[in-house]
């Protein structure tokens, strides 16, 4: 059950990356944001001159990038066999506890579409967990080591 659910949670991160990166710019014109002037007033930071646009840009595309490798990381969560489980509960719970992080600033910050599927992310991502950490194959190799 918990490859399923992380195998879900991958799918539900790759949608959301895609949603992500295909509403760039993530702004619309309607919303009377004056892009000329983020896009042309420019300042010197340690040497390189930038623009609040470059800043935008930059931090959005770096999202899409790390939502990709957060979707492989939960497929790959989904291969791991019961006998691994032990050597990635870490990993699996730093997974949750980060989109549990994403769907509170995706509440204060954004709007439904992302606080639903970030939402629907951390709950697949900690029913996997859980139910690997449950698993008893798990506590035996566990208890083992």
């Amino acid at each position: 059950m918990s490859r399923l659910l992380f195998r879900s949670a991958a799918v539900l991160i790759a949608l959301l990356d895609v949603g992500h990166s295909f509403g760039y710019p993530w702004s619309d014109p309607a919303w009377g944001v004056d892009l000329h002037a983020v896009q042309t007033s420019h300042f010197n930071l340690l040497g390189f001159s930038r623009t609040y646009w470059d800043f935008y840009l930059g931090f959005g595309i770096s999202v899409s990038v790390f939502l990709l490798l957060a979707s492989v990381l939960a497929w790959q969560l989904g291969s791991v066999s019961v006998g691994a489980f032990p050597a990635v509960r870490l990993t699996q719970w730093l997974l949750v506890f980060c989109f549990a992080a994403i769907t509170l600033l995706d509440c204060v910050f954004f709007f439904i579409i992302p606080i639903v599927l970030s939402g629907l992310i951390t709950v697949c991502l900690g029913a996997a967990a859980s139910i690997s950490a449950d698993s008893p194959g798990a506590k035996l190799v566990g208890n083992r080591s």
